[in-house]
Parts: C-alpha cells; sequence; structure tokens
C-alpha cells in the first residue's frame, strides 16, 4: 500500500491560510470502488483508503512511514506566487488600460 504525504491546498472557499501548516498522511485507494446493488451508493473493500493522519512537519510523517514499514510518495507544495494589489490602482494616473464600466 502507498501513502501520499502532501501539504494540502488552500480551500477555494476560504480566505484564510487555516490547515494550511499540516502535513497530511493518506494512502492511495487499493481496489476500485463499484457501486451497491441495492442503494446506488459507492462502496469499497479497502477500509486503508478512510485513513487521514495529520503532522506538524514533512520529517514527522516520514517517521512515521519508515516506522511502520509503509511506502510513501513526499511531494512537496509549490511556493505561492503573491500578486500584492491595490485598489487605489485602478484609478492611477499612469494605468496602461483605460478604466471603464
Amino acid at each position: 500500500m502507498l501513502a501520499r504525504i502532501y501539504r494540502p491546498a488552500k480551500n477555494a472557499m476560504q480566505s484564510g491560510r487555516a490547515k494550511m501548516k499540516d502535513w497530511v498522511l493518506e494512502f492511495a485507494p487499493a481496489s476500485a470502488r463499484h457501486p451497491d446493488a441495492l442503494m446506488g451508493w459507492t462502496q469499497t473493500t479497502d477500509t486503508d483508503g478512510q485513513v487521514r493522519l495529520s503532522f506538524d512537519t514533512s520529517d514527522e510523517a516520514v517517521a512515521y512511514a519508515q516506522k511502520h514499514g509503509i511506502a510513501f510518495q513526499l511531494t512537496q507544495p509549490k511556493d505561492q506566487k503573491r500578486i500584492i494589489k491595490a485598489y487605489a490602482d485602478n484609478f492611477a494616473f499612469g494605468r496602461k488600460q483605460p478604466w471603464t464600466h
């Protein structure tokens, strides 16, 4: 069973950066999901897919995986490109594009 260790991205529904500092260890699905005949819900026999562990650092997550003999794939987060904007820039004299409605 292969585990992924990564830092989750910011949710599109939130403006803050909460829960972005934790590292997550979760297992890759071992079997495919298939619909239940009676209800139509998807089901699987893989219970490791429900396990999601959080760690403060990537080193702790890697140490946990090595201690328990879990094969893992470490994914480093990409650096965020910040674009600093100000509302007053919309009305600047040297604006390259005209401001219109």
